[in-house]
């Protein structure tokens, strides 16, 4: 008897487990992701070179990179010449590149950017709200928005390589 009552108390244990895991994979799921279809988040935020503010909806009629992205983040250093490269190439094209710089402090964001001689508009989300509304749960991440103010394509987890790029600019270029 008290062989069986160790063996229940054991898969009792394990189904508490796995209910628990079940339980963060369903939170994952449903409240840790991005937004990936629909319209974009809506946002207007500092210019880190210090020229007002910017904000989504007056790039409306054109393609935009959103890319969120931090200065102390290693991959965000390791793609932002692409990324700079990418926005040369396209911004004849009615391409806009925002990035978006969150969890950091402005002033290491303009070295950032000044640094790799990024020339696309940054922004400083100083309160996280957009970080938040897009979903966004790493460093970097990338969006793609459509000329009606769409995500479209591929959401970009980690550095984004160019053939990505081209791609899913091709796509919001289409609408």
């Amino acid at each position: 008897m008290r062989v069986s009552l160790k063996l229940a108390a054991r898969v009792a244990a394990v189904g508490v487990v796995a209910a628990l895991l079940a339980l963060l994979a369903w939170r994952l799921v449903h409240d840790g992701h991005a937004v990936t279809t629909g319209p974009a988040p809506r946002f207007t935020l500092p210019r880190l070179d210090g020229h007002g503010d910017l904000g989504l909806a007056s790039l409306r009629g054109k393609a935009v990179v959103l890319n969120f992205w931090a200065s102390w983040c290693a991959p965000c250093k390791q793609e932002a010449k692409d990324l700079e490269a990418a926005w040369q190439r396209w911004r004849s094209q009615g391409v806009v590149f925002v990035g978006v710089d969150a969890q950091d402090f402005s002033g290491d964001a303009r070295k950032f950017g000044k640094h790799y001689e990024i020339t696309y508009p940054l922004v400083h989300d100083g309160s996280g709200k957009v970080v938040g509304d897009y979903g966004v749960v790493g460093f970097p991440e990338t969006f793609f928005v459509d000329r009606n103010g769409h995500i479209v394509g591929d959401h970009v987890d980690g550095p984004v390589s160019n053939e990505l790029l081209d791609r899913n600019i091709r796509l919001a270029l289409r609408s």
